[in-house]
């Protein structure tokens, strides 16, 4: 799974130096493509149905552009000064799946969009921090939630992580919110998807005539963050991530001895 995260870290990276106005979000998702194809590796996104009624999905990568949330699909729109792009991609190797998600600002944006942006990367990063302490998911979970609206945004609460292995959604699923239906046990062995989804906004979500596109109801921002994270005996081990990442650095000093 380590293999399948780093290439999923190195799409995001791709995703990152393209990330500009004037490029459009088919080219982007067109060089991933690419990269998964040059490592042999399956975007676990496309051909994807969530339904019999619903057509497959057509792309590696989910692109997701300001009040968009998730799942939106890579076109011909070229991405303009002061948006907010949220990307998230997966890929198969060997059997194994990783998945991640970030968003990106396009050019520069006004100061309560970074707020927004921090406010996303920080809750995933204290999910990932209190993974090494807590015992059970939901107590992770309401210290997520609590920094979000002490942050004065909202939490997403129609879409959750998941578990991660063989296949892309595997149990248990990851809420970002406190509920008893949700919670399990942290354990060496567990690896799981967190993906904090906040909003500026109301959470109540609408789909668009594309069948895939999911879309704030209110129109404002929203963003998306995810790591594929390990939980091992030694601590939790986000396998989505740079090696040069802090949480990541005891793995690697022990990797290299």
């Amino acid at each position: 799974m380590r293999q399948a995260g780093l290439l999923v870290y190195n799409a995001h990276r791709i995703v990152e130096r393209m990330v500009k106005p004037g490029v459009t979000t088919k080219e982007i998702d067109s060089e991933v493509e690419k990269y998964f194809d040059a490592n042999k590796a399956v975007g676990c996104f496309k051909g994807v149905q969530l339904s019999r009624r619903q057509k497959p999905y057509p792309s590696v990568t989910c692109m997701s552009v300001n009040a968009e949330l998730v799942h939106g699909i890579p076109n011909d729109r070229k991405l303009v000064e002061g948006d907010i792009l949220s990307c998230d991609t997966g890929a198969k190797i060997n059997g194994w799946c990783g998945d991640s998600a970030w968003t990106h600002a396009v050019g520069t944006v006004g100061p309560e969009v970074k707020k927004l942006m921090n406010c996303g990367h920080n809750t995933l990063n204290l999910a990932i921090e209190l993974l090494a302490t807590k015992t059970r998911w939901n107590l992770i979970a309401k210290e997520m939630a609590d920094y979000v609206h002490s942050c004065g945004f909202h939490v997403v609460e129609d879409m959750v992580g998941h578990g991660i292995g063989h296949e892309m959604h595997q149990p248990p699923q990851v809420a970002n919110y406190p509920c008893p239906g949700y919670d399990f046990a942290i354990r060496p062995g567990v690896v799981i998807a967190v993906e904090p989804m906040i909003t500026v906004g109301t959470i109540d979500l609408r789909q668009l005539s594309d069948g895939w596109t999911l879309v704030t109801k209110d129109h404002k921002l929203c963003v998306h963050y995810e790591h594929t994270i390990a939980i091992t005996e030694d601590g939790p081990w986000v396998l989505t991530a740079g090696d040069d990442e802090y949480w990541n650095a005891n793995f690697k000093n022990e990797m290299e001895k």
